[in-house]
């Protein structure tokens, strides 16, 4: 019997998942219930406040020592420097290529802890979750350890752009895989089943039925890894070595202007840095809110 054309098994595979549920809805709460949770105005009152103590206001703070520091026109000088320039596009590009390695990496990790049984997969599991419980100072000597000099492994790329993308990678790899993880958990594998079936090789099945389920959680994921890359300094200050135009990160670089007493300065750029995560983490959420309603 001749296998089906994958290019038609597509569609009729991809109907079969519509009822599916992501991860990030409850099944059994059903709409007048989820309603009246989201009307409590007690529990709504706690976490506007806490989330306004904790977070609102040292966003605030910041941006209002930024501006002053803008409206004296210091601000524009630190943040359109040649050196701030260099380090902002080392942050911005290193970011991008280790969110791009690591949602590739977390899809493949996260497939093999929910689809596949093996000895120690527990343990694996719970590796994952290492780099986030690690100090990144102690992440950062660790690495140095390994990939500095003296290393027990024979590679020595301490104080270059190599050792800032596997530090980086290190900080940023669970969060892909945690995103995935509970995506994949809800899938059915039945439906992969039914569409090899039907002719439907690896590739096929992957683009046209997981991925499309998956692609609002890789998002999340890899947005939260993003930022993370903007942001880190603790695992890359001791393998940066900070030399400015070469290995200086933007981090790094804020510390030392406040170091050197340059606070205004140091905030203009934290500034910079805030606004790039928070337009990415709003373009994430955008895209999850308009793909999901796009599929139900």
């Amino acid at each position: 019997m001749a296998a089906a054309d994958p290019a038609a098994v597509a569609p009729s595979v991809s109907r079969a998942v519509d009822g599916l549920t992501f991860a990030h809805e409850a099944p059994g709460i059903d709409r007048p219930a989820r309603a009246a949770l989201q009307r409590a105005p007690l529990g709504g009152a706690f976490v506007s406040a806490y989330l306004t103590l904790v977070v609102l206001v040292p966003i605030a703070a910041l941006i209002a020592h930024a501006g002053g520091a803008f409206s004296a026109g210091a601000g524009w000088r630190a943040v359109t420097n040649a050196q701030t320039l260099a380090a902002l596009q080392l942050t911005v590009l290193t970011a991008i290529l280790v969110t791009v390695a690591n949602a590739v990496a977390g899809i493949a990790t996260a497939w093999v802890l929910v689809r596949d049984e093996f000895p120690g997969r527990h343990l694996l599991d719970a590796v994952i979750d290492l780099p986030l419980a690690l100090p990144t100072v102690v992440a950062g000597l660790t690495l140095l350890t390994l990939y500095g000099p003296g290393s027990p492994i024979g590679l020595n790329v301490a104080y270059t752009r190599i050792a800032i993308t596997l530090a980086l990678l290190f900080v940023t790899f669970p969060f892909v895989v945690r995103s995935v993880q509970p995506v994949l958990h809800v899938l059915d594998p039945e439906v992969e089943a039914a569409a090899r079936s039907m002719g439907a090789g690896g590739w096929t099945l992957f683009r046209h039925i997981l991925l499309p389920q998956l692609m609002p959680a890789v998002v999340a994921g890899a947005a939260l890894a993003f930022a993370r890359g903007l942001g880190e300094y603790g695992a890359v200050v001791l393998l940066s070595g900070n030399i400015p135009f070469q290995t200086q990160l933007a981090s790094v670089y804020i510390f030392g202007e406040v170091e050197q007493g340059g606070t205004a300065d140091a905030a203009a750029i934290s500034l910079v840095l805030l606004l790039l995560t928070l337009a990415v983490l709003i373009a994430a959420d955008v895209f999850r809110r308009r793909y999901t309603a796009d599929a139900q």
